[in-house]
């Protein structure tokens, strides 16, 4: 019985090692993996720097939170509407792709290019409200909570770091500089509002403490 628990001792033994072993060739694998990703990312974006990237966030907030941004990303499902961003007066619902529901659809009213006039429907070819399965919503966002919810694929309608940068030249977006006679423009220009974006991106997509 002895010899047979010394030899079941001897059997096992380099088990374990082995075990062990491979173990920690895959926590080292892991960890090797997960810096070279970081690397590529910070090669591909510069240097990080927090303090720079919530700077630059920052302005980009003041951007998103204005009429012309929130205005089609409410808490709700009813757009808002004028630079005090009131509810939408004739009551369009988001629908399940964000074009409307049944006969009020948004391009019965806002049609490919602006309505000439004082206050009459902007228009773009694009025209809806994010989808009813990806809200995005800004309205009631501190800057915190926005930063965060726009790095996250499962809330940002998908989207890598590579596409949020393009996606401030989206027709739709740059449209919020040109919203028809009447409204106020967002609070920078486009050119700035692009710079402050890739600024924040490149700089680590940092979120605010608040």
């Amino acid at each position: 019985m002895k010899q047979h628990s010394e030899h079941k001792a001897r059997y096992f033994q380099p088990v374990k090692t082995a075990t062990v072993l491979l173990i920690m060739l895959s926590v080292i694998a892991v960890v090797s993996s997960g810096f070279n990703n970081y690397s590529a990312t910070n090669s591909k974006y510069g240097n990080r720097d927090s303090v720079e990237s919530v700077k630059a966030f920052m302005q980009v907030y003041k951007v998103l939170m204005s009429p012309r941004c929130m205005n089609c990303h409410p808490s709700g499902d009813v757009p808002l509407q004028g630079d005090d961003s009131h509810l939408h007066t004739m009551f369009p619902k988001r629908g399940a792709d964000g074009k409307g529901l049944y006969a009020m659809k948004c391009a019965n009213c806002h049609q490919p290019e602006n309505t000439a006039g004082v206050h009459t429907p902007p228009g773009n070819p694009s025209w809806h409200l994010p989808p009813a399965n990806m809200k995005m919503v800004f309205q009631g966002r501190s800057a915190h909570q926005l930063a965060k919810q726009l790095i996250d694929p499962k809330q940002n309608g998908n989207k890598n770091l590579n596409q949020l940068l393009e996606h401030a030249h989206d027709g739709l977006v740059v449209a919020a500089w040109s919203p028809g006679e009447g409204r106020a423009l967002p609070p920078m220009s486009h050119e700035e509002f692009a710079k402050a974006w890739t600024t924040w991106i490149k700089k680590g997509a940092y979120a605010p403490k608040q």
